[in-house]
C-alpha cells in the first residue's frame, strides 16, 4: 500500500523547483528594490546585491540540509517527528500565517499598482476579485499545476530584460563612478533591503519532498538565487546608468518610469502594456504562497478538505481588501514586517532546525 501511495504522489521537476522559488522572490520587489537600494547606499547599492546572493545561497543550503534529514517529509512532518505533534502543529499556524501574508502582499501591490497605471476607477475589491478566479483554477490543480504555470511565465518574461536595454542609449556610465566612494558602511546597510526581495527560499521547505532528482535540490537553490539576484543586479546596475543620483531619488518605482523613454511608432504610452503583462509576473508570489497556505491549514487539521481551505482564504482575502481599502503607505508598512518576520522565518529557523537535528541525531540512537 505505501509503495503505492508513494508511485501516485505528485512530483515536480528541478526547472520547476527553480522557477517557483526564484518567481517568488522577484516578484513585485523588482519595482522598489533600485530605488531602496540608492536611499541606503548610494549608487554602490548594487555591491549589496552581489553580498545578499551569497547569503541567500547559503541559507538556501542549509534549507536544503534540513530537509535530508527527514523521510520525504514536509518540514510540518520533520518537525512533528522530532520535537513533538504539538511543535508540528503550532510551525503549520505560524507557516500558514506567514505565506498568507506574503499573499496579501503579494495581490495588494499588485492592486495598487494595476490601479495606479491601468485602472485607476476600477475598486481595489473588484480587481482583488480578478485575480483571486484564475488563481484559484490553477491551485485547484494542487503542486502539478502551479510547478506548470509559473515554468510557463517564467519563459514568457524572458524577452522583458532585453527591452531595458533600449534606455541605455541615454545612459551615462559615470553614474556608477567612484566606486565604494562611501567606504563599505553604506554597502552593508543596504543589505537590509534585500532582506524582503529574497523572501521566498523557504518553499524549500515544502517543494523538496516533490521534487524528482533530490540530488539536485542544492544546485537548484543556487540557480534560483542566481537567476533572482542576477535580474536584480541587472535591473539596479540599468537604473543606475540611466538616472543621476538626483533623479533617482524622485522616483517611488524607476523601474516602471524608465519605460516612459522607449518610444514606439505604434505604440503612445509603452510603460502601460509592460504593466499589463507585469500582472502575470506578479503572479508567481501570490499563487505558490497561496498553495503554501493551504498546505499548511489542510496539515494542520488532518490534511483533507484542501478546496475548501483554498476557498475560506480567497474569500477572506477579498473581504479584508473590500474592509481594509489598500494604500501604497499601509503596503510598504506590511513589507517593512515582513522583511523582518521572513528572516527569522527563512534565515534563522533554518539554522536552529539544523543545529538541533544534529543534536537530535547523535542523542536518538542512544534512546
Amino acid at each position: 500500500m505505501n509503495a503505492q501511495a508513494q508511485k501516485q504522489k505528485p512530483s515536480i521537476t528541478i526547472l520547476q523547483f527553480i522557477c517557483i522559488i526564484s518567481g517568488i522572490q522577484i516578484g513585485v520587489a523588482v519595482l522598489s528594490l533600485p530605488g531602496n537600494l540608492v536611499k541606503a547606499a548610494g549608487t554602490d547599492g548594487w555591491i549589496a546585491i552581489i553580498i545578499g546572493w551569497i547569503i541567500a545561497g547559503v541559507a538556501g543550503t542549509v534549507i536544503v540540509m534540513v530537509m535530508k534529514n527527514g523521510q520525504d517529509e514536509t518540514i510540518l512532518e520533520l518537525i512533528s517527528r522530532t520535537l513533538g505533534k504539538w511543535a508540528g502543529k503550532l510551525a503549520a499556524l505560524l507557516m500558514a500565517c506567514y505565506f498568507v501574508l506574503l499573499t496579501f502582499d503579494g495581490l495588494n501591490r499588485t492592486v495598487l499598482i494595476t490601479k495606479t497605471w491601468l485602472l485607476p476607477n476600477t475598486s481595489s475589491f473588484t480587481l482583488m476579485v480578478l485575480m483571486l478566479i484564475p488563481s484559484y483554477a490553477v491551485l485547484n490543480n494542487q503542486i502539478i499545476a502551479v510547478g506548470r504555470y509559473v515554468v510557463v511565465i517564467f519563459l514568457m518574461s524572458l524577452w522583458v530584460p532585453f527591452i531595458y536595454l533600449l534606455p541605455l542609449k541615454n545612459g551615462h556610465l559615470l553614474h556608477l563612478l567612484p566606486v565604494i566612494k562611501e567606504g563599505w558602511g553604506p554597502v552593508f546597510i543596504a543589505l537590509k533591503a534585500l532582506i524582503y526581495p529574497s523572501l521566498g527560499i523557504i518553499a524549500a521547505f515544502f517543494l523538496y519532498p516533490y521534487l524528482k532528482n533530490k540530488k539536485q535540490a542544492v544546485a537548484g537553490m543556487w540557480v534560483s538565487n542566481s537567476i533572482t539576484m542576477g535580474l536584480y543586479l541587472f535591473i539596479t546596475v540599468i537604473c543606475l546608468l540611466f538616472y543621476s543620483p538626483d533623479e533617482f531619488i524622485q522616483y517611488n518605482e524607476p523601474v516602471i518610469s524608465m519605460l516612459s523613454s522607449i518610444e514606439f511608432r505604434f505604440v503612445e504610452r509603452i510603460e502601460v502594456l509592460f504593466i499589463a503583462f507585469y500582472i502575470f509576473f506578479f503572479s508567481m508570489v501570490w499563487i505558490p504562497c497561496l498553495y503554501l497556505t493551504v498546505e499548511c491549514t489542510s496539515w494542520m487539521l488532518g490534511g483533507k478538505k484542501k478546496t475548501l481551505h483554498l476557498q475560506i482564504i480567497c474569500v477572506g482575502l477579498a473581504v479584508i481588501t473590500y474592509l481594509l481599502k489598500p494604500t501604497f503607505s499601509a503596503s510598504d508598512d506590511l513589507q517593512e514586517r515582513l522583511m523582518w518576520i521572513g528572516f527569522g522565518f527563512e534565515y534563522v529557523l533554518p539554522v536552529c532546525l539544523l543545529g538541533y537535528l544534529w543534536i537530535y541525531g547523535k542523542f536518538q540512537p542512544r534512546r
